[in-house]
């Protein structure tokens, strides 16, 4: 068992709870596409591979049973999908000049930014991984260099019929707004998760509802803007487009002026994807390295606070989730 002293620098075990906390309180908010993914713990002392079973389903049984005859029994089957996990982390080096003259309180400073940074990072990682789905719809041709134009609801509509043919059960509950494990429920549906950008041609749709009339509905997350027909969508300013990917344009966003940036929004039904949360007594272990004469810094001039982390997410079932390349109007 390694000490206090080791894991956490030079703090306490009490202060590095305190500074953990703070990590992931400031975490929290940053993270959207980590609320609808199949969660699993990360136990402590376990190898670096995770695995999400799960059963396979049985075909129908259309055969009708003859008098006195025992039928065939079936088998449980199960399959895994394994990932292995990738430790995150980075140092922010305070200087002696800065905690000696600055008004500021660094540590507290410092930590809250860790944890936005731990954030973040657990969250582009997810987007890495689902953004790079297989099952591809575009909001005009058949490729995303011929994209130049925005949603459509017809769109969504193909979106949601591949993900009902494919048997994709409508999401019912999501990670919680907490530093700890633990799910709430949810009215079911599909969530659609898109740029910022995206949001006023989404509110331009055919029988969008605006979460202010939701009435009795209850609001996924701060970052949900309302719903069309079974989609529920919710935005990131951090998910973002492929510059100039897109066809010649006159009217949409476009970087360089001539093709138009295009955006993926991102639809998920249950267990679409997997990831380990950044939820937990352990998920962020928070280090704290005080100024100290030593042969590399023989006038303690740095500390440091840093944050490390382990994750992972992958991709369960690709006809599950689907990504629908648009272009945004230039505003």
């Amino acid at each position: 068992m390694v000490d206090g002293t080791t894991t956490y620098g030079d703090i306490s075990q009490r202060t590095a709870a305190w500074a953990a906390t703070t990590m992931l309180r400031h975490a929290i908010p940053t993270i959207v596409l980590g609320k609808f993914g199949a969660m699993k713990e990360m136990p402590r002392n376990k190898a670096n591979t995770v695995k999400f079973r799960r059963p396979i389903p049985f075909s129908a049984a259309t055969v009708p049973l003859q008098e006195g005859v025992t039928p065939t029994a079936q088998k449980m089957l199960y399959e895994d999908v394994q990932a292995t996990m990738q430790q995150y982390g980075r140092p922010i080096e305070i200087t002696d000049v800065v905690m000696d003259l600055s008004e500021d309180p660094v540590l507290r400073d410092a930590s809250e930014l860790a944890g936005e940074q731990a954030a973040l990072t657990v969250e582009m990682v997810t987007y890495g991984v689902v953004k790079a789905g297989t099952t591809v719809f575009y909001a005009n041709g058949t490729a995303r260099t011929s994209v130049n134009t925005v949603v459509s609801l017809n769109k969504q509509r193909a979106v949601t019929r591949s993900l009902k043919n494919q048997g994709a059960l409508k999401i019912t509950k999501m990670l919680s707004s907490s530093p700890n494990y633990g799910t709430q429920g949810i009215e079911a549906g599909y969530i659609a998760v898109a740029h910022t950008d995206c949001e006023s041609d989404i509110r331009q749709l055919p029988g969008f509802i605006p979460c202010a009339k939701y009435g009795s509905r209850t609001m996924l997350c701060a970052e949900e803007i309302g719903s069309v027909e079974e989609c529920r969508y919710v935005l990131s300013r951090h998910l973002s487009a492929w510059a100039d990917g897109g066809a010649t344009t006159s009217t949409m966003v476009t970087t360089s002026g001539t093709s138009a940036d295009v955006y993926p929004i991102l639809y998920f039904a249950r267990e679409a994807y997997g990831l380990v949360p950044l939820k937990g007594a352990q998920a962020i272990t928070p280090m704290v390295v005080n100024r100290k004469p030593s042969h590399s810094d023989p006038m303690a001039q740095r500390g440091y606070v840093s944050w490390k982390t382990y994750f992972t997410c992958v991709r369960l079932n690709e006809t599950w989730m689907a990504r629908l390349e648009v272009a945004v109007t230039d505003l």
